[in-house]
């Protein structure tokens, strides 16, 4: 049964892009004192890959968020995805479409089992979550203590280095995957039901929405997003990496992105396009810092507080628009 609720999920933060706007300009004065040049092609380039890795996690995230979940097994994914592509092609360039396939079928499954573990077992998201994340964190530590397998090289050369002009292939992908997500929050029955659910689960159950089909479809698309991030990680690095998703840190990474596009962590509203510009926020503090030298515990210090200062200012508007 649809519902005819307004879509939030179809408006945009422009909050964001403003920020991100501030952030480039104030950026490149900086850089070009410093004597650098931030928007050289090799910058731009470096920033939409680590855009189009980062935001492929934090598109899946967008999705179980808005419904009133999370997902803190995306690291873990990822990192298990690079070794399953890279393990399975072996370098092996006619193993690519099978590797792939069973990575993505590997993900789903964790996905799946999430999924299930909030919606049928009750379990808070939080902690069903970190709770699979360790599971996997204890296979990867115990049966790999470094990089396995091989990337296929048509993988290498496509995914993981080809552009057109400036811009990646995997940025490009990133896009495609956001216009995906997009289109189905605002223009799907799945889509008004997710952001139904998020915003109120009883009602949205009363309403005769599934809820927990509901959710189980959206961490499965989460972790698939995750596994997609695992194969473009392989596709640079080359070969599995068992750790390159908690040294990443693309589980906080991603939430973070998902809260400065103006998602609400508590569901019911939020979009990609606001995500989007959070991930090139993010990538764009990384090269400006990159540029600069900065080190690397001042630079996180400064991301947490980014972090916290955009929350404060949805939760000021959130109380804000609740008193009127």
């Amino acid at each position: 049964m649809s519902t005819a609720l307004p879509l939030p999920a179809g408006r945009t933060a422009p909050g964001v892009f403003v920020a991100l706007a501030l952030t480039l300009a104030a950026g490149w004065l900086i850089v070009t004192i410093d004597g650098g040049r931030l928007f050289s092609q090799p910058t731009i380039v470096s920033l939409l890959h680590v855009a189009a890795g980062l935001g492929l996690v934090a598109v899946g995230q967008t999705l179980v968020i808005i419904g009133g979940s999370l997902d803190l097994s995306v690291a873990y994914v990822i990192s298990l995805s690079t070794l399953v592509t890279a393990q399975t092609m072996a370098g092996s360039d006619g193993a690519l479409l099978p590797a792939v396939s069973l990575t993505l079928a590997v993900s789903a499954a964790i996905g799946f089992l999430n999924g299930l573990l909030v919606t049928k077992a009750r379990v808070n998201a939080f902690i069903a979550t970190v709770g699979v994340g360790l599971l996997l964190k204890g296979f990867l530590d115990s049966g790999y203590d470094g990089p396995a397998g091989e990337t296929a090289p048509a993988l290498v050369r496509s995914l993981g280095y080809q552009r057109v002009g400036p811009v990646p292939v995997s940025f490009l992908l990133l896009l495609a995957v956001a216009g995906a997500a997009w289109f189905v929050l605002a223009r799907t029955r799945f889509g008004h039901h997710l952001i139904a659910v998020g915003g109120d689960p009883e009602v949205a159950r009363l309403s005769g929405v599934r809820n927990d089909r509901v959710l189980v479809t959206a961490h499965v698309l989460c972790a698939l997003c995750a596994g997609l991030a695992g194969i473009y990680l392989a596709s640079r690095l080359g070969s599995g990496a068992p750790r390159v998703g908690t040294e990443g840190l693309y589980d906080l990474e991603s939430v973070a992105a998902v809260v400065l596009g103006g998602t609400a962590l508590a569901g019911g509203r939020g979009g990609v396009a606001g995500t989007i510009g959070g991930v090139l926020l993010l990538a764009s503090i990384d090269a400006i810092f990159n540029q600069l030298d900065v080190d690397a515990f001042f630079k996180q210090v400064i991301r947490g507080v980014i972090i916290v200062a955009a929350v404060a200012v949805y939760a000021r508007r959130t109380l804000r628009k609740a008193a009127f």
